[in-house]
């Protein structure tokens, strides 16, 4: 049979926002507060063992990340400042959505000087 954990009687002092969230999540998994609390410092020390033991560099960002910024910094300030303008370029949204239409006209003449009038606006 396993041996019962030891417990520790400690005083913190929070911030009244922090004590509300606390005692949010402490209802919501029908849990007292001080599990809350204790989960919430097994989840941080365990989150902080694994970063611990990560091999070096493995860290922060991800590998496609990492990579896109190695190879933007082997450009020279021009270029990526240049790939930057043309990135903007191609993000940037249309200027008017175009919409579906149906357009009648009665004479062939009434289309070209529709047609026309369209070009010459903006």
């Amino acid at each position: 049979m396993p041996k019962p954990s030891r417990f520790a009687r400690i005083a913190i002092t929070l911030p009244e926002k922090d004590l509300a969230a606390a005692d949010r999540l402490a209802r919501r998994h029908d849990r007292s507060r001080s599990w809350t609390v204790a989960e919430a410092i097994r989840r941080y020390a365990a989150a902080d063992d694994a970063a611990a033991a990560a091999p070096a560099g493995t860290t922060g960002l991800g590998g496609s990340r990492r990579a896109q910024l190695v190879r933007d910094l082997s450009l020279t300030p021009e270029a990526r400042v240049r790939a930057a303008e043309e990135t903007l370029r191609v993000t940037e949204p249309r200027s008017k959505a175009r919409t579906h239409q149906v357009a009648v006209f009665d004479r062939y003449e009434d289309f070209l000087d529709w047609k026309w009038k369209r070009r010459l606006s903006p």
